[in-house]
């Protein structure tokens, strides 16, 4: 599998021979032109990556390109492929690592993925239910109409993590496929739909808040662990939040949700930790001049970081964040547990590869199999069980 990165790696090597801008700090040393791959334009994940890349323009002279991509394979073959530095992923960070839904594809497989920084700001991440047929708990939505994204099996997985809260699963709710997302928040406005999966901050969920079904957040109480075992065991990516901003909340209310790091500064694993060093360096260094230029910036404090979630940071990240004085011994064990995981789930691939069935479902479904076996094996979770 390292074999498919070369051309990566080689990127990496020339990137560090080209012309470097003297920095702020004379240790941050970035190539006079960079790429950044993120969601579509007018996203948050757009607009942060936008506000980054204008940072180091201005403290760096680096001139940064923004290349808007509409889901995670599209977002990460530039990085892959070495025509991108940086990635501005979502949870599909954490699928591509596990080589799962698309990833699972002969022509993907697990991706050794790191993260540099990510943004958790105020806002939580779950399913918004319409505010007039009387859900008041994750658990209420049985029998009810859940929202779910063609082609989006990301989307549906966090659905259905939230649904495994209330000991839910597809089976216990009626599925209502959408063309888009967009689509699926207008179906809960439009009463095709009960509940939509999204961010709290989302613009179809203020649309939701002020039509005539209304909406509300079933509470995810964090001291159930039960039912948090149950959501982990469905969308590992998962953390209990205090969410207190965004479309139905009252001030000085916050709602126990669940979010996860969005948007996460994604690379890979063979690249430069020198390279990715300095732009995680620039990101805390020069933090006051960007946090105010995107809604969500903030959430890149580097105090703030989410340090043991579900994909490990880079090495050059690493040593910028012990500078900051932002790492700890157990973060270090946290981090080495998780590069286990990527070597396991690489050698899995690498043995099943090499004598899989040809055709396409058959390799996925095979695949999916090998997987759950290999990490058996080495004692660690699946991580998708429904």
């Amino acid at each position: 599998m390292t074999g498919r990165f070369g051309p990566l790696a080689a990127f990496a090597v020339g990137c560090a021979l080209i012309t470097t801008t003297a920095a702020r700090a004379d240790d941050i040393k970035l190539p006079t032109t960079m790429a950044f791959t993120a969601y579509d334009t007018g996203t948050a994940g757009f607009n942060i990556a936008v506000a980054v890349g204008k940072m180091m323009k201005d403290k760096h002279g680096t001139d940064v390109r923004v290349l808007p991509a509409g889901n995670d394979v599209a977002r990460l073959a530039p990085l892959r492929n070495g025509r991108a530095q940086l990635a501005w992923m979502g949870s599909g960070t954490y699928f591509a690592q596990e080589g799962v839904f698309e990833f699972g594809a002969k022509e993907w497989g697990p991706q050794p993925l790191q993260i540099t920084l990510s943004v958790v700001d105020c806002n939580g991440s779950s399913l918004g239910v319409a505010a007039d047929i009387g859900v008041k708990e994750v658990k209420d939505l049985r029998g009810k109409r859940v929202g779910f994204v063609v082609g989006s099996p990301a989307l549906n997985q966090n659905a259905l993590g939230i649904m495994a809260y209330g000991g839910l699963t597809k089976d216990d709710v009626k599925i209502v496929e959408f063309a888009s997302y967009g689509a699926m928040w207008k179906g809960l406005v439009n009463n095709d739909v009960d509940a939509a999966f999204g961010t709290t901050i989302t613009g179809p969920a203020r649309e939701a808040e002020s039509s005539p079904r209304g909406l509300i957040w079933p509470p995810m109480p964090h001291a159930d662990k039960a039912a948090w075992e149950r959501v982990k065991k469905v969308a590992p990516f998962f953390n209990p939040a205090m969410s207190s901003c965004g479309a139905a909340h009252q001030p000085g209310k916050p709602i126990e949700l669940s979010n996860y790091p969005y948007p996460i500064a994604t690379v890979y694993a063979t690249q430069s930790a020198d390279q990715v060093y300095s732009i995680t360096k620039a990101m805390i260094v020069d933090y006051d001049a960007y946090k105010d230029n995107a809604p969500g910036a903030t959430g890149l404090a580097v105090k703030t970081q989410t340090m043991k979630w579900v994909v490990p940071f880079h090495p050059g990240a690493v040593k910028a964040l012990k500078e900051a004085g932002q790492w700890t011994a157990e973060d270090q064990t946290h981090n080495d547990g998780l590069i286990k995981r990527q070597e396991v789930l690489a050698a899995a691939w690498k043995q099943y590869a090499a004598a899989a069935p040809s055709g396409d479902q058959e390799f996925r479904d095979g695949w999916m199999t090998a997987r759950a076996a290999a990490l058996k094996r080495a004692n660690l979770p699946n991580g998708f069980e429904q």
